[in-house]
């Protein structure tokens, strides 16, 4: 029987990443509400990941198809895990039954089996650029890893078809350090989830905020790449220009302990989800996200959403989708004086806070995950139909297919 054109069928997909919910971070939960998206699309997904506890036996959707596999804490984040190597295991799996394609969200041990495994079998693949680790090394006293961790990334992601990216600063950025074969693929926000009606003033009490007080709001992984000694400088300005200022954070790291001992005048509220998590942003005023290694950022998106005034460096989400002065505040990337100014500047201009948080709701609203969802349906059809054409090319040297147009909400 003839095929029908793959724009026309559904395709099987085997999504391989180290990082799902349960698991509370923004890699995950994005992956979670692709998987979910393509699902409702008609696309049958294999899910591939490791397996994050004891415990852990999958199946938590009946409806999804998940494959575990042995993993290990990852240095630092011990609730996470490290997918092993399991190159051979999906060899013999992807015989058996053979995927459309292969997507790649992460580039450990696991994602480079997988990769191995689908060029052995000439299975096309795309990959995610989500997360900036060569940007971390300086961090964490290891600076002289940066060019072997890029030249790793680089040597990757350039073995696929096609290699997804969430603004076009990042695909400008990668491109100029000899990433080939990307396309811009926005990310969503669940606007009815994150939405100011959340706000509570019963919430606002327990952090010790009166109903007119201002309150700040930082929401991440509490870790050194995430600059943190700046949101506490900004907190300390905008307290010079109002006294009654509170800081909230919402997030788990491993700086969080040494933190919560030299800044006993912050609410650390540790790390929460779901409407607990959307009560905590609408209960606030203003977002402050002085991370300079995003390669998107969804906090800044879900703050905007739920009506806050973010001030952000220029980069990632923040320029993506933030016009400065209009619906939030930027400071040139890396120009820590001006971050300081922008939060010190909104602490007495309550009226303007209000007004920038009304039009980031106005903006974020346009970021519509099913829109986001068939953009990522187009590239991945545009993989497949590569791979069709040359079932048996490799991939080591692949032409790529002509990027589908992407859905890029500015």
């Amino acid at each position: 029987m003839e095929k029908l054109p793959l724009a026309q069928r559904t395709l099987r997909i085997a999504v391989v990443t180290e990082t799902y919910p349960p698991e509370l971070n923004g890699v995950a939960l994005t992956v979670a509400r692709f998987v979910e998206g393509l699902r409702e699309l008609g696309h049958g997904i294999e899910l591939i990941r490791p397996r994050q506890g004891r415990g852990d036996r999958g199946g938590g959707d009946p409806a999804l198809e998940e494959v575990l596999v042995r993993g290990m804490p990852i240095p630092r984040y011990p609730h996470l895990k490290m997918g092993l190597p399991a190159r051979r295991a999906l060899e013999r799996r992807w015989r058996l039954r053979r995927p459309d394609l292969v997507h790649i969200v992460t580039e450990g041990p696991l994602g480079w089996s997988a990769l191995k495994a689908a060029s052995n079998l000439a299975i096309p693949v795309c990959s995610d650029f989500r997360t900036n680790f060569h940007a971390y090394s300086g961090h964490y006293g290891v600076g002289w890893l940066k060019r072997p961790v890029l030249a790793y990334l680089r040597g990757f992601h350039n073995r696929t078809l096609l290699t997804m990216v969430p603004t076009e600063a990042m695909r400008e950025e990668l491109a100029a350090l000899g990433f080939r074969n990307l396309a811009v693929v926005a990310r969503g926000v669940d606007v009815q989830r994150f939405h100011p009606a959340r706000r509570s003033p019963a919430l606002r009490e327990q952090w010790g905020a009166a109903p007119d007080d201002l309150v700040a709001l930082y929401v991440g992984r509490v870790a050194a790449e995430k600059n943190l000694p700046l949101l506490f400088s900004a907190f300390a300005a905008m307290r010079a220009r109002e006294p009654r200022t509170r800081l909230v954070v919402v997030g788990d790291g491993p700086a969080l302990a040494g933190l919560r001992v030299r800044h006993p005048e912050v609410v650390f509220a540790g790390a929460r989800s779901g409407v607990e998590l959307a009560a905590h942003y609408a209960s606030a005023d203003v977002f402050l996200f002085p991370s300079l290694t995003e390669t998107y950022g969804n906090v800044t998106v879900e703050a905007m959403a739920s009506g806050l005034a973010v001030v952000a460096y220029d980069c990632a989400a923040a320029r993506a989708h933030i016009a400065s002065g209009v619906n939030g505040l930027l400071a040139p990337c890396g120009d820590a004086n001006a971050f300081e100014a922008a939060a010190a500047g909104l602490a007495i201009e309550r009226a303007r806070i209000r007004a920038v948080g009304e039009r980031a709701r106005v903006a974020a609203e346009r970021l519509d995950w099913e829109r986001v969802v068939h953009a990522l349906e187009a590239q991945l059809l545009a993989v497949a139909g590569a791979g069709q054409a040359a079932p048996h090319a490799g991939l080591s040297t692949p032409k790529a297919p002509r990027p589908a147009r992407a859905y890029s909400a500015v």
